[in-house]
């Protein structure tokens, strides 16, 4: 089969900043030296960058988990052109067709069924998908923003300005130009790259999946250390319109803390969040698939099974009966007129769920 043909201008923009940072990073570092302030200025760049796509491009204009004020809208679209992975119109149309399709060969533009190099690189050094690079249809709601459309218009401008102009300028300020533009320019850049293609490849093959076996996406800790948050893939992939990925608060999920900052500065409002009843029994339901699983060798598993199914349905049902009637209360004390009787009903009904929990968790750990 013919493969498609080459897309030069990635492919010498990849291979140049790679090289770069391999050869003449180090090369600066042993003939010159760098100074606290360009290192401090690469990272401050990576993480405006890195979260420009990860709160800006992500959360914010694919999934829209959450809406943000203009002055952020802008900040993040700069980011994003720091960032050099195409516009945020662009971005966002391949983001939902994946999210769409995913692990689709065909249509997922980097399915991770494609193996590691297509998901994390490759996609993008072939024309794979060119019939829709510029079919725009599944992000015309972005087309009414403003500053979308701006960017998008102008994004090789900024993307020059913000890559070689603004590691210039603050070099310059700095007393050393080419140091500067190492660190800040080309080191930043290739770190940022990687970090976010990781999202695309090692989160589809590396880690766990607490939540649905559906696709490829897996949870893991290690890796939201270097992605801005965003390693808690498996939870992402059933619940994508949640403005958070970690939702423990021990989670490193410093995407989802800057929205809860801007949220708090009156700079970004209705911030979704999935139902935690929802994301509780997406959990029960993989135990119960994993479990059955384990299992299925055994010479008993029907009988296994059929315990399994027991306390499955006996765990829903009590988590069904516990949510409502605090949906209830949340509602009567919304209009000033909750009881006693309605607060001791909750608090008795989540100690059954809590029980049953236990009862679940030491059932399915027994196998």
């Amino acid at each position: 089969m013919k493969k498609p043909p080459l897309i030069w201008l990635n492919i010498t923009l990849f291979a140049t900043t790679f090289l770069a940072a391999i050869v003449f990073v180090p090369w600066r570092g042993i003939t010159h030296g760098f100074e606290l302030t360009e290192w401090l200025t690469f990272v401050g760049l990576a993480y405006y960058s890195g979260l420009s796509i990860t709160a800006g491009y992500h959360r914010l204009w694919s999934h829209k988990t959450y809406k943000a004020n203009s002055v952020i809208r802008f900040t993040y679209a700069l980011g994003g052109a720091l960032a050099l992975q195409n516009s945020a119109l662009h971005w966002s149309s391949d983001h939902r067709i994946h999210h769409k399709h995913v692990d689709n060969n065909d249509k997922d533009p980097y399915s991770a069924k494609m193996g590691f190099w297509y998901s994390h690189i490759g996609w993008m050094l072939r024309e794979y998908q060119s019939q829709r690079y510029h079919d725009y249809k599944n992000v015309r709601d972005l087309q009414n923003d403003k500053i979308v459309m701006w960017q998008h218009k102008h994004y090789l401008l900024l993307a020059v300005i913000m890559n070689i102009g603004l590691p210039a300028l603050l070099g310059w300020m700095n007393g050393d130009v080419w140091s500067m533009l190492l660190i800040a320019g080309v080191l930043r850049l290739v770190v940022v790259h990687h970090c976010t293609f990781f999202i695309n490849s090692l989160a589809h093959i590396w880690g766990s999946q607490p939540y649905t076996d559906k696709n490829t996406a897996k949870d893991n800790g290690v890796l939201a250390l270097f992605t801005y948050g965003e390693g808690y893939h498996n939870y992402h992939h059933i619940f994508e319109n949640d403005y958070r990925n970690g939702i423990k608060w021990w989670h490193y999920d410093p995407t989802k803390w800057l929205i809860k900052l801007l949220h708090w500065c009156g700079l970004a409002h209705d911030l979704r969040k999935v139902p935690q009843e929802r994301i509780e029994a997406a959990k029960f339901q993989m135990q119960l698939l994993k479990t059955r699983n384990k299992t299925a060798h055994l010479p008993n598993a029907d009988e296994i099974v059929e315990r399994l199914q027991g306390e499955y349905e006996l765990l829903k049902a009590h988590l069904t009966e516990y949510y409502t009637a605090k949906k209830a209360l949340l509602e009567a004390k919304r209009k000033q007129v909750a009881d006693s009787q309605l607060v001791q009903q909750v608090a008795e009904l989540k100690a059954d769920f809590k029980a049953q929990k236990r009862n679940w968790r030491s059932l399915t750990a027994s196998y």
